[in-house]
C-alpha cells in the first residue's frame, strides 16, 4: 500500500514522503490517526506541485541543516556514566543521553532524530550515532562513553 505522509513518522519517513507499508498498518493506524493519505495518482500530482512550489524554501532549510551538521560533526562529545566492574555500565547510554549531551553543547536536537548505531550502549568506548536533521541531511556523530569520576 502506497501512502503519502502528512507528518513525520518515526522509523518510516518525513512529511510528504511517499512510502510503501503493509495494508493493515496503513489502513488501521496511519490513515485513521491522520498521519497519512492514500497515494493515488491525483494525490501524487498535487504533492509534486506542492513540492515544486516549496523547493526554494526547502533550499534555505537544507542550507541551515547543513550548517548545523558541520557544527555537530566538529563536536567531541563525551558522555559520562557510572561504571561497574571492568568497563560495563550501570544501565545504558541511548539516544536520550546523546540528545542531552548535545543540549549541553548548545545544539538542540530532538531525540527521535538520533539513532545510536547498535542500539543501547552498555560498555565504555567510542560509538557512533546518526542524526537526521532533514530528509536529505544526516550527520554521523562519534561520541565517547567515559567513566564518571
Amino acid at each position: 500500500m502506497e501512502l503519502i505522509l502528512k507528518q513525520d513518522v518515526e522509523n518510516l519517513g518525513f512529511k510528504d514522503d511517499v512510502v510503501t507499508v503493509k495494508n493493515g498498518y496503513g489502513r488501521n493506524f496511519l490513515i485513521p490517526q491522520g498521519q497519512a493519505i492514500l497515494a493515488t495518482s491525483s494525490a501524487k500530482k498535487v504533492l509534486a506541485e506542492n513540492l515544486k512550489q516549496r523547493a526554494y524554501k526547502e533550499k534555505k532549510i537544507i542550507d541551515e541543516a547543513k550548517a548545523i551538521a558541520t557544527a555537530i560533526s566538529a563536536l567531541e562529545l563525551k558522555i559520562t556514566s557510572k561504571v561497574g566492574t571492568g568497563d560495563k555500565l550501570f544501565g545504558s547510554v541511548n539516544n536520550i543521553d546523546v540528545a542531552e549531551a548535545l543540549q549541553k553543547e548548545g545544539q538542540t536536537i530532538d531525540k527521535k532524530y538520533i539513532n545510536v548505531i547498535g542500539g543501547n550502549v552498555k560498555r565504555l568506548g567510542k560509538y557512533n550515532a546518526i542524526i537526521r536533521l532533514h530528509r536529505e541531511v544526516s550527520v554521523d556523530l562519534e561520541f565517547d562513553v567515559i567513566a564518571e569520576a
